[in-house]
């Protein structure tokens, strides 16, 4: 009975029970947070204000902007004109076109920050293009998927500007670390996908002549040169992330309208109301969690599960191990930003007494969820993918096994050797 009554119990339980009916994570974690409070009588009064400050930072401004600046550069055609110019570069070498995907969705990973849409910007012109060059189709769909990862990895990355925003940490830092993480994994999953290739004799398309692959990189360089402006303004010092994740929305609609001039007022409502579509749902899931993680924090939730953990071992491998294993079935289950949002106030007390580099630890944990974002039953990347390929999630599952196996590979270098991470941003005079 004193278990019935302990708010901590009804925290957990009022936010797990309704996801098994499918209630939206957002929703869950609200009705939870305003339950709870309401019946302990925790200061109701305060949810209208902790649930605007939750999403009124600067920094968080990044996230719609930068959402926006995703969709206006898959609208106007520059996804198309990068992967046609990887497909010229590849021509038909054995498993080209598979480690040109994991190249052009690390090259778009730079420009859109979120995974789904990676796969679907993507994944519409790779997935038949492979098919047509022989490939696999489950294999090709697996390929973008997986890669598709990355996006939330290399920055731009929403995950970094919602994890940095927790933890008060620079998101020029998180950016600037998640560079060499985002090639490692990239080179990782190069690896498998060529090997798959070579073992069932995957090739390209054969290449033009060197005007044609000119032709390609003319057309291309306006698309080439986005994460160039954007990360080099930011490690420049010209300007803040939020403000690069603005300038990108003008440069794709300088684009849009004066070069390629594919946009007109249809495909700019269409973006509109497809940005604040998307926007809605993720501020929506940020301002949940908000004030989910601060009903843990007051009813003592993140105390007593940071004492559990504490008290199972002393070896920060043990922990660190523990840590990803959790993370990496949390992944199955639920999208990254709610991950963050839910976990890293719990794991704020284990990271302070383990004396870990909060931003070394940001980048593990985002490659963690990198890979749930392919792992069911949520897996929300194979999702994207199977709606465009038209084939189930069992039959994409099977060939995306060794590329997650591969990129949890890279984990477990990135976890056992935090230099890597923390690099550039120490170079960079940013950590």
């Amino acid at each position: 009975m004193s278990l019935l009554k302990d708010p901590v119990f009804w925290t957990l339980a009022l936010f797990i029970l309704p996801l098994f009916v499918r209630v939206p994570i957002g929703v869950a974690l609200g009705m939870a947070t305003v339950v709870v409070v309401w019946f302990w009588d925790l200061g109701y009064q305060m949810l209208s204000y902790s649930f605007y400050a939750g999403i009124a930072k600067t920094p968080l401004l990044a996230i719609p902007f930068f959402i926006l600046a995703g969709i206006i550069m898959e609208k106007v055609g520059i996804a198309g004109r990068i992967v046609g110019l990887i497909k010229q570069i590849v021509g038909d070498m054995t498993g080209g076109l598979a480690v040109a995907t994991v190249i052009v969705a690390a090259f778009w990973g730079a420009v859109s920050g979120s995974g789904p849409a990676t796969v679907a910007a993507i994944g519409l012109i790779l997935i038949p293009s492979m098919a047509q060059a022989g490939y696999d189709k489950a294999f090709a769909t697996a390929t973008v998927s997986v890669a598709s990862g990355l996006a939330i990895i290399i920055p731009p990355s929403i995950s970094f500007i919602v994890y940095a925003d927790i933890m008060q940490q620079s998101v020029s830092s998180m950016f600037a670390a998640g560079v060499i993480p985002g090639i490692t994994v990239a080179g990782f999953l190069c690896v498998v996908v060529y090997l798959m290739s070579r073992r069932h004799a995957y090739r390209g398309e054969k290449r033009g002549d060197a005007a044609v692959v000119l032709g390609a990189l003319k057309d291309a360089f306006w698309g080439i040169m986005t994460p160039v402006i954007i990360l080099g303004g930011i490690y420049g010092g010209v300007f803040t992330p939020t403000e690069a994740a603005s300038v990108a929305v003008f440069y794709g609609l300088f684009v849009g309208l004066f070069v390629y001039k594919t946009l007109n007022m249809k495909i700019l409502l269409e973006i509109l109301a497809e940005s604040v579509s998307s926007t809605a749902v993720v501020m929506l899931v940020v301002a949940c969690a908000g004030l989910y993680s601060w009903l843990g924090a007051t009813v003592g939730l993140i105390d007593k599960v940071a004492a559990i953990v504490l008290g199972i071992s002393d070896s920060p491998m043990v922990i660190m191990l523990m840590i990803n294993i959790v993370l990496l079935f949390a992944g199955m289950l639920l999208d990254a930003n709610s991950i963050m949002y839910i976990f890293v106030p719990i794991l704020i007390p284990i990271i302070r007494a383990f004396g870990w580099d909060p931003i070394w630890f940001g980048v593990v944990m985002t490659v963690n969820l990198a890979i749930g974002q392919v792992t069911p039953p949520v897996a929300v990347n194979l999702f994207v993918g199977a709606r465009i390929s038209g084939l189930t999630i069992e039959q994409i599952a099977k060939p995306a096994l060794p590329m997650i196996a591969a990129a949890t590979a890279a984990l477990a270098v990135l976890a056992a050797f935090p230099q890597l991470t923390l690099l550039l941003p120490r170079l960079l005079g940013l950590n």
